[in-house]
This record gives C-alpha cells, sequence and structure tokens, in this order.
C-alpha cells in the first residue's frame, strides 16, 4: 500500500468491519472520516475504536449521513481521496419484504457512488459479500471465485443474498455508464469473525455466540467459509491504494469451508470448560427441516443443508499480497473478545 497519507471516508464507523478498517487507517496515518446515522453515536463509535488500539483524535472526523437520504452525502465525500463503502444492511431477522434490505443497499451504494464521482474520489471500495458470488446455483465441486455471480432469482435466494448480489451489480452497472473518471474495486468476504469491540458487531458473530451460549443445541449439517475482520479491513486498504485492484473484486476468505460441527469441535478444543454448552452433534437433514417450519430463520437455510461448498482467495493473495490468519485463529479470537466484554453467558460484564 501507498505510505502517503490521504483523506479516506469510511461508512457506517459504528459497524463491526467498519471500526477495524479505521483502526487500521488511522495507524497508516491517514485523515479519516466516517458517517452515521446520527452524530449523537461520536462518543460510542469512538469508545469502540480506543477499544481496538486507535488513538482516534483530530485525525478522525464524524458526518452524519443515511443511506437512504441524499442529504450529508456530498459534504462527507468532498476533499477525499478514497471511499470505502461498508455500510449496509444486514438484519439479524428475516424482514417482512425483500425490498426492506435490497432498497437501501442498492439505493444507498449509488448515492456514495455518485457523491464520490461528483466530488472527484479517485477510488471507491465497496463491500459487497460471497452473498454476490456463490448463491442460487447448482452444487458445484470447484471453489466459487471472483468470475462467479449470484443468481437472485435462483433456489432459496434470500433477501440478505439478493440485496448483496444487485447492490454490487448495480454500481457495476454505475461505474460502466456513468462512473466518469471514478474507479470501484469490491471485497467479497464470507462469514466474518474476529475480535469484537463492542456490542455492535456482525451477525456472523452470533454463530459463535449462540453455540458457545449453548442456544444452539445442535449442528445443522451447514458448511461456512470464515475470515478475520481484521484481514477484510487489510484488504480494504489494499483494494483502496493498489494499482492492480481498479476494476476488480476481492473474494475474502482465509481457507477451506468448514462444517458447522468441525467449527463446534475447535471450539471445544481450545476453549475447554468455557466451551462446555457448545453442541457436539449434527442434526439430521429431515429434522432442521421440521423445525424450519415454525422458524423463519431455519427456513432460509434449508436450500443449503448438506451442499458443501469452497472459494478460494487465491486473486487477492496473489495480486495484493494478502495473507488472512487461519479460520481458527479468526474463530478463537471472536469467542476470546466476547468473553473479554462478558458478552457470553458465564462470563463476567465488564465494567463500563
Amino acid at each position: 500500500m501507498s505510505g502517503s497519507r490521504k483523506t479516506v471516508l469510511v461508512t457506517g464507523g459504528s459497524g463491526f468491519i467498519a471500526a477495524h478498517t479505521i483502526v487500521q487507517l488511522l495507524a497508516a496515518g491517514h485523515q479519516v472520516r466516517t458517517t452515521v446515522r446520527n452524530l449523537e453515536r461520536e462518543g460510542d463509535v469512538r469508545a469502540i475504536l480506543k477499544r481496538g488500539g486507535a488513538e482516534p483524535g483530530a485525525r478522525l472526523a464524524f458526518f452524519a449521513a443515511d443511506l437512504e437520504k441524499d442529504a450529508g452525502w456530498s459534504k462527507a465525500v468532498s476533499g477525499c481521496d478514497y471511499v470505502l463503502h461498508v455500510a449496509s444492511p444486514f438484519p439479524p431477522t428475516v424482514p417482512r419484504h425483500e425490498d426492506e434490505l435490497i432498497v437501501p443497499a442498492r439505493d444507498g451504494a449509488l448515492r456514495v457512488l455518485r457523491a464520490a464521482r461528483d466530488a472527484g474520489v479517485r477510488r471507491v471500495v465497496l463491500t459487497s459479500s460471497f452473498a454476490a458470488i456463490g448463491f442460487g446455483h447448482a452444487p458445484q465441486g470447484k471453489p466459487y471465485d471472483e468470475t462467479s455471480w449470484t443468481n437472485p432469482d435462483g433456489e432459496g435466494v434470500t433477501a440478505y443474498v439478493k440485496s448483496k448480489t444487485l447492490a454490487e451489480r448495480a454500481a457495476w452497472d454505475f461505474i460502466a455508464r456513468e462512473g466518469g473518471a471514478l474507479e470501484l474495486s469490491v471485497v467479497n468476504p464470507v462469514s466474518v469473525l474476529g475480535p469484537v469491540l463492542g456490542e455492535d458487531y456482525a451477525v456472523s458473530i452470533l454463530i459463535v455466540k449462540r453455540m458457545m451460549d449453548g442456544a444452539l443445541p445442535a449442528c445443522p449439517k451447514l458448511f461456512f467459509g470464515l475470515v478475520d475482520v481484521r484481514d477484510v479491513a487489510d484488504l480494504h486498504l489494499r483494494a483502496m491504494a493498489h494499482p492492480a485492484a481498479k476494476g476488480e473484486r476481492f473474494l475474502a476468505v482465509a481457507g477451506d469451508f468448514l462444517p458447522l460441527v468441525e467449527i463446534a469441535s475447535v471450539l471445544r478444543r481450545r476453549m475447554g470448560e468455557a466451551a462446555k454448552r457448545v453442541p457436539k452433534r449434527q442434526l439430521p437433514n429431515w429434522l432442521v427441516g421440521v423445525a424450519a417450519l415454525s422458524n423463519p430463520e431455519l427456513k432460509q437455510v434449508l436450500p443449503d443443508l448438506g451442499v458443501p461448498k469452497n472459494a478460494t482467495s487465491e486473486k487477492a493473495r496473489r495480486l495484493l499480497g494478502w495473507a488472512p490468519r487461519s479460520s481458527e485463529e479468526a474463530l478463537i479470537a471472536t469467542t476470546e473478545s466476547l468473553m473479554r466484554l462478558g458478552l457470553l453467558k458465564d462470563s463476567p460484564k465488564r465494567a463500563a
């Protein structure tokens, strides 16, 4: 990455990936801006960043902006060299209608891109997802890579998966048709784990929390790609400044996808007594199907039950020199941080 100091906007500063990205940008000496929907969150975000090891003094500025509104974006991007558009809706529950996710994800990305183009920003890095790559397809033996796109009309494609796919598609279409000199790079992470800095953590962290708390009595036959949030942040910085990243998308995955029962096994082996509630059994698919009749969350995973998936980050490693931590390290860092912050059932609540 270039050693010169730049002005960088990170959208959605209270988010899990965004906070770690801001920490790394500040450590690299950049001037950083971030958006929040309400400026009253500034104190909370600064506290989160300090927990991540940052000293967010005068080199960090806050701007009020909402993905569903035009106000505030032109001011936030004015004078920026780069924009990292990390913010996107990812609710823990199933939305009543898919447009509750699709519209703000797609229209929000276009708002940011338009404002960046008009302000003369050099490059936008968009946080997309493996959700825009590996869904709506027939099972395949080879790992997914960046040439694959999710079929939004495919069987079992959820509102979240559709929102990430359509938002990324819209971003590339915008660049092709009306982007002018603006460059775009995209990062497509799998399930993001790693050190939790506060109670606003990614939904993917809930997988670990539920297993540690005993809220998941047994493991559905599902496969997860894992990646550490610190490595996702690092990939954003590389995609931001590296010449080879222009016009490219990059899968962020630490290693082979793991079955949930193996993730549980790692937790029990590494965390000892603290992992006493972690499930040991794997649920038969038919039983998950029965439970899904009354559970909308389970209903969403039915198309993926028993279907192995894999993905490769060879492109990011080769072009950008990206070298992520192992899946196991990401998993343990997640668990230890949840314990440290008192966010697990048996861990003492931390002092305010």
